[in-house]
């Protein structure tokens, strides 16, 4: 295991806490929405967290990020406002699209974050949207796209590289591959070239790393990033990972036979929060006593994000037509 040396302590620790904060405020969700409190369906990233985190720490306020219907970790990392989702989840007034977006509309344009999109592969193009406004502005900001493996078979992908590589935009394209689309395995659905390599084709980078290793991340996003922001053009990203939850909703479907218990369990044993903190400690990156002072912040700050969703008042139903174009 290579030392952190070249990585501010910072930074590491900023990563601990965000895959940390990503990681609870999801289990919390899946906890209460037995509850029935909370109607929208969710789409949890449980076991996926850092990816979210190793790339967003090096996006700033002005760059943008385009996500799915699996978007609360994307948002999370991106700097949004745990109250705000909470209050969205629960179609209160005070979330972030006032009630009416729920768990797949997410935004916070002041932050980077237009609009999440649950349309399989509609984040792409938007991103390179972003890119070329940021092209034709010469604002030096990046669009990242967060997508997963289903969205490379639909047209609009490849459609996206094209348009970016030749106009050379600042977008990063983020495949968070989990290899299942709903319950569709990859290798049922595509043929056996890695995602990474069809990048090759429009002339952009591609690489593929363990999405489970959050320095991995890190470190790959950075240079993706970097690449981007200097007007060298878009780079393709894909990440290996594995969500434990469903497609949607809070419970396995590993019970029902859409995944092999196997699979799943050997996933699980490489939990990236886990291995993380534990990498952290044995490298003397951070302390247990400093790893029980983040647990607490992050446990109250869910907990105070969750009673404000909770407590805030629902949309008057004479608002109904509001917002609508």
């Amino acid at each position: 295991m290579k030392p952190y040396t070249d990585i501010p302590a910072e930074h590491l620790k900023r990563l601990y806490a965000m895959m940390l904060r990503i990681r609870l405020f999801e289990d919390r969700v899946a906890e209460l929405y037995s509850e029935q409190e909370i109607k929208c369906p969710v789409h949890l990233c449980i076991g996926q967290e850092a990816i979210a985190a190793g790339v967003c720490i090096h996006l700033k306020p002005e760059d943008t990020i385009f996500s799915t219907h699996r978007s609360h970790g994307h948002c999370i990392a991106k700097g949004m406002d745990l109250s705000s989702i909470a209050a969205e989840l629960y179609g209160k007034e005070t979330g972030c699209c006032r009630g009416r977006g729920g768990s797949m509309h997410l935004a916070a344009p002041e932050i980077g974050i237009p609009g999440t999109t649950a349309i399989v592969g509609g984040c792409i193009p938007l991103a390179v949207g972003a890119a070329l406004s940021s092209f034709l502005q010469k604002s030096n900001s990046v669009a990242v796209a967060f997508f997963g493996d289903g969205a490379v078979d639909e047209g609009t992908f490849h459609e996206s590289l094209n348009f970016a590589s030749l106009k050379k935009l600042p977008v990063v394209f983020v495949c968070e591959n989990n290899f299942y689309a709903t319950n569709s395995p990859q290798k049922a659905r595509q043929p056996e070239v890695g995602i990474a390599d069809r990048g090759l084709s429009y002339g952009i980078p591609g690489e593929c790393h363990d999405g489970n290793d959050v320095i991995g991340v890190y470190l790959s996003a950075a240079e993706a990033v970097r690449r981007a922001r200097a007007g060298q053009g878009p780079v393709l990203l894909e990440y290996r990972t594995y969500r434990w939850k469903a497609h949607v909703g809070p419970d396995s479907d590993i019970e029902k036979g859409a995944r092999p218990k196997d699979e799943y369990e050997g996933w699980v044993r490489r939990c990236p929060v886990e291995c993380f903190e534990r990498q952290l400690i044995e490298q003397k990156a951070l302390t247990s006593v400093e790893s029980a002072e983040i647990l607490r912040l992050v446990e109250a700050e869910i907990k105070e994000a969750m009673e404000f969703g909770k407590k805030s008042p629902y949309p008057d139903p004479t608002g109904l037509t509001e917002f609508v174009c």
